[in-house]
């Protein structure tokens, strides 16, 4: 409040000076000495406080802590005996102290302020860096942490801008042209009280580290640790068996993979993703706060976990089928195993690694087999098993004029095409196949069939023209049709015939 009325007051000096305005500035700094000397008493007992209990309790430990409060303390102590020569370098050129009106002498005068603190002596900037320093020094005795969320009331930000008003510095708004020596006074107890409200918060924050940084070593635990629960026949299996203590009333600051973890009783605890089968390793970091207030962070060894189905793997010999001239996308793993330490080849056709999984590629109907091994120790590498697919070569496509194999269509629906298409019907692969000729008949009711013979899967022009003379009752033939699919064989397709109607 009192720094809003001081603000308030600001604003009026451009207009007056009156002795109501000077008494006013005066109220507000007596208000402001009297609230700096209450916060320095507290700042005594906080001081008088630790060192009657903690740091005769807890020397070693309390001592840095301890230490560090005091670098608070003299950054504030070294502000505040600066600012106070300023304040008796105002005074002595005003005049000294009036008892009469117990206030100082000239404090209406606006000449003062201006000259020693801005125009000749300068001193108002000196005042701004050593404030800015004060800040900045008192946030890094803080633990990092903590600084995020203190705002120190020391401030040297200018006053925002007014439309139709030259911009001011902090140093000209608060010691400028037009400044009583009054109101430079309260500028300058002003700053004085925010000091002690900045070093009070400072020092509470650092001492009261000292309750954070204890740990206990109160609860006790055998403990077995092996790098992973699932093993092969012939893998070793190792584990490490220890004794462990914990600090049941801490919560330390435990993550894993950057995220924090839960804790309880001074553990934490980690919930592994399963939504994906395989081998999975994660490290735990616990840091751990030291008595001069830095943090030391310990890393597990790494952990292991395996994820698989909880249902049977069936695998239907039968429909085990890799087609020709398409990429055949497999999957391969092994419980236990990390995909690195797989070995996976093939047997008849070419097999390459594809994100997650595998391609396989044949050229040749028959069989191939994916062979799959997989080091199970280091150095050792075992065979883990081989399936075999059957290879075929893609079914046969059925070919299409007017989004139809055969059957009534209107005459209206023929004309309006201009090419014939062969389509895989119920495939899971996407395969595409390009017509490469064809034979057209167009059969027109009481008249010879016209024939034509064409290239690509495209109408002629002459085509067109004999599809344009279509009505009700002819009959459109596509015979002789050949189309080449990715696995590069030239494949004879069924003939089409429409019915105009």
């Amino acid at each position: 409040m009192m720094g809003i009325l001081y603000l308030v007051l600001l604003g009026l000096i451009a207009l007056d000076v009156p002795d109501s305005l000077l008494d006013a500035f005066k109220n507000i700094s007596d208000s402001l000495s009297a609230s700096k000397t209450n916060v320095q008493k507290g700042i005594d007992n906080t001081f008088e406080a630790f060192e009657k209990t903690k740091l005769k309790e807890q020397p070693e430990r309390a001592k840095p802590i301890y230490e560090r409060a005091l670098k608070a303390r003299k950054l504030a102590d070294d502000l505040n005996a600066y600012v106070e020569t300023l304040k008796k370098m105002l005074v002595d050129a005003a005049g000294g102290f009036d008892e009469v009106t117990q206030d100082y002498r000239g404090r209406e005068n606006i000449d003062i302020s201006v000259d020693l603190m801005v125009n000749r002596k300068k001193n108002a900037y000196e005042l701004h860096k050593k404030i800015d320093e004060t800040r900045k020094n008192l946030l890094a005795l803080l633990d990092p942490r903590d600084r995020a969320g203190v705002k120190l009331p020391l401030e040297t930000t200018p006053p925002p801008h007014r439309t139709g008003f030259e911009n001011k510095s902090w140093e000209q708004a608060t010691f400028g042209e037009g400044m009583p020596m009054g109101a430079a006074m309260t500028a300058l107890t002003k700053i004085q009280s925010d000091t002690k409200n900045a070093e009070n918060e400072v020092v509470k924050k650092i001492l009261g580290e000292v309750d954070q940084a204890v740990v206990n070593l109160d609860q006790f635990s055998a403990v077995a640790v092996a790098p992973t629960s699932y093993v092969l026949v012939g893998q070793p299996y190792t584990a490490e068996v220890f004794l462990t203590a914990s600090d049941s009333k801490s919560s330390p600051d435990i993550t894993v993979e950057g995220s924090r973890l839960p804790t309880e009783a001074g553990r934490g605890k980690y919930n592994g993703s399963t939504s994906a089968e395989g081998v999975h390793t994660w490290i735990g970091t616990i840091s751990v706060k030291q008595n001069d207030g830095t943090i030391k962070t310990y890393t597990t060894q790494p952990q292991t976990y395996t994820v698989a189905r909880p249902s049977a793997v069936v695998s239907p010999d039968k429909m085990n089928v890799l087609y020709i001239g398409v990429p055949n996308p497999l999957s391969v793993s092994a419980p236990g195993i990390a995909k690195k330490d797989l070995r996976v080849s093939m047997a008849g056709g070419t097999i390459t690694p594809s994100g997650n999984g595998y391609i396989a590629t044949v050229t040749a109907q028959g069989t191939a087999t994916v062979n799959v091994s997989g080091e199970v120790s280091k150095g050792k590498v075992m065979t883990l098993g081989a399936t075999t697919f059957r290879v075929k070569r893609i079914p046969d496509p059925k070919a299409e004029f007017a989004a139809k194999s055969g059957g009534t269509t209107s005459a209206a629906n023929i004309k309006a095409q201009d090419a014939i298409f062969a389509r895989l019907e119920n495939f899971e692969f996407d395969a595409k196949f390009n017509v490469t000729r064809f034979t057209l008949l167009v059969i027109k009711p009481r008249q010879d069939p016209l024939s034509f013979t064409g290239t690509g899967n495209q109408l002629t022009s002459a085509m067109h023209s004999a599809m344009n003379s279509v009505s009700p009752g002819s009959t459109v033939v596509f015979k002789d049709i050949v189309a080449v699919g990715p696995d590069g064989t030239q494949r004879g397709l069924d003939n089409i015939v429409l019915f105009a109607n």
